[in-house]
């Protein structure tokens, strides 16, 4: 695991094929006991320009099971940059006092920025609409678990794959396994072109509906995600396509027994909550690996497995 000691984490591009299944496996052991001392001495950075539950505290309950000590701020609002102080002068300031800085920023480009002029190494915990590899490989690792697989899977992306950074990253992964990719999205939410060629360069394909139901008989994976109103530069965009997706438990009739539900979250009216009870929906399970995932990068970026 030495490979990743020191290394930041700012794209999946930045990981190779060996490197994602390396951390897979080694949060399949953390998952086993995720309890351990092997942080004692070391204080991780949790930077958090932009809101966070699941990310920030799993983040948080990664470093606080193996034994370390978390600094930072959960809302730009209670930090300098209320003064104005420039992102650099944050996180120079902040690499003073810690080993490893995890950063959420709602500007793209924001994290690799700070990965240039950071002394310690970075953890992309979301930039804007660009990138969440941490999502990312937790997204892996969950379907890993539930298909028993990689290679080859069928997978539906439902909702905002303009604006869905967990979406981007993880189209970007799966390309590394040979998925069959299914986009189900308003019109003008559809995935952006450079993801598409993504998939094209890796000899792949891809298909695009507009219905929820054309995917659900064939999917292993159906990946809902939320429409963000926090993305839309204009209001009036948002609410016309804001109730486009909402899957519900009956929806699933027909669909594989080895289907799952993924979902980022969190979920406002996508997912019903009748849907939660299913043995289909994954989506808080899901969140619960996120610990493991972190609990695995954080070792291995601090080489100490």
């Amino acid at each position: 695991m030495s490979t990743l000691k020191g290394r930041s984490l700012i794209s999946i591009t930045d990981y190779s094929k060996d490197d994602i299944l390396k951390i897979l496996d080694m949060a399949e052991e953390f998952e086993k006991n995720p309890r351990r001392n092997i942080l004692n001495g070391y204080i991780v950075a949790s930077l958090f320009f932009e809101p966070s539950t699941r990310t920030r505290l799993s983040f948080e309950s990664a470093v606080q099971y193996l034994g370390g000590r978390i600094v930072g701020f959960a809302t730009a609002d209670t930090s300098s940059v209320k003064k104005g102080e420039s992102l650099k002068d944050t996180i120079l300031t902040v690499s003073n006092y810690s080993d490893l800085i995890v950063m959420r920023n709602p500007l793209d480009g924001s994290a690799r920025f700070a990965s240039e002029v950071s002394p310690v190494p970075i953890i992309n915990a979301g930039d804007g609409a660009n990138q969440h590899p941490t999502q990312c490989l937790l997204d892996l690792y969950s379907i890993r678990k539930t298909q028993g697989r990689l290679e080859n899977i069928d997978i539906a992306m439902v909702g905002d794959l303009k604006y869905g950074r967990t979406v981007h990253s993880l189209v970007q992964a799966l390309t590394l396994f040979g998925a069959k990719f299914h986009f189900v999205s308003p019109e003008s939410l559809k995935m952006p072109s450079a993801v598409k060629t993504v998939i094209k360069n890796a000899g792949l394909e891809y298909d695009q509906y507009t219905e929820l139901s054309d995917v659900i008989p064939f999917a292993d994976i159906l990946y809902m995600t939320r429409i963000q109103g926090e993305r839309f530069p204009d209001p009036l965009e948002y609410e016309k396509v804001k109730n486009s997706y909402i899957l519900s438990n009956r929806m699933l009739r027909g669909s594989k027994e080895t289907m799952k539900v993924l979902h980022p979250l969190p979920r406002v009216n996508e997912i019903t909550e009748d849907v939660d009870d299913n043995p289909k929906a994954y989506y808080f399970q899901q969140a619960r690996n996120g610990v493991y995932i972190r609990q695995a990068l954080i070792a291995a970026i601090l080489g100490l497995k």
